[in-house]
């Protein structure tokens, strides 16, 4: 934990328990309501038949950015319970031999037929979502609201 930071203002924590990375590993959360083989995709040169960190952290953004989504509409009074999301989160190279990731999300709002309304509640939806605060400056993410583009403030 960061400075500043202490056990009484921690809100909720996750556990895993990780064993064999990538290539041919097994997760599982401490409640036990997630477990998952871990496999390389077929893509990347792996055999494929499991799930990766990019899909599991693809599914975490959005999930988590779609909550977002729906306090601030609240907040301002917007029906968006309609929300759905499509996320990508690509895998990168690095000039330095590594790796870096990248982020689209894809913000589909029916009931908002305002473009200028929807971006601003996807801009707003940014701000406050914790994914969105983790990788700010850290990693790129491409947000769009109704298929309009959506600038960072």
């Amino acid at each position: 934990m960061s400075e500043g930071q202490t056990k009484d203002r921690v809100l909720y924590t996750a556990e895993a328990h990780v064993t064999g990375g990538r290539v041919q590993g097994h997760g599982r959360t401490s409640d036990g309501a997630l477990e998952v083989d871990l496999r390389s995709p077929k893509e990347l040169g792996g055999e494929g038949g499991g799930t990766n960190p990019e899909q599991l952290f693809a599914i975490g953004f959005a999930s988590c950015f779609e909550s977002a989504v729906g306090a601030v509409a609240r907040r301002q009074k917007l029906e968006a319970g309609d929300v759905e999301i499509d996320s990508k989160v690509m895998l990168l190279p690095t000039e330095e031999r590594g790796f870096k990731i990248a982020v689209e999300l894809d913000v589909t709002l029916p009931s908002i037929d305002d473009e200028a309304q929807a971006v601003d509640l996807v801009r707003a939806a940014h701000k406050v979502c914790p994914y969105s605060n983790a990788t700010r400056n850290n990693i790129e993410v491409r947000l769009t609201a109704n298929e309009a583009p959506v600038e960072e403030d």
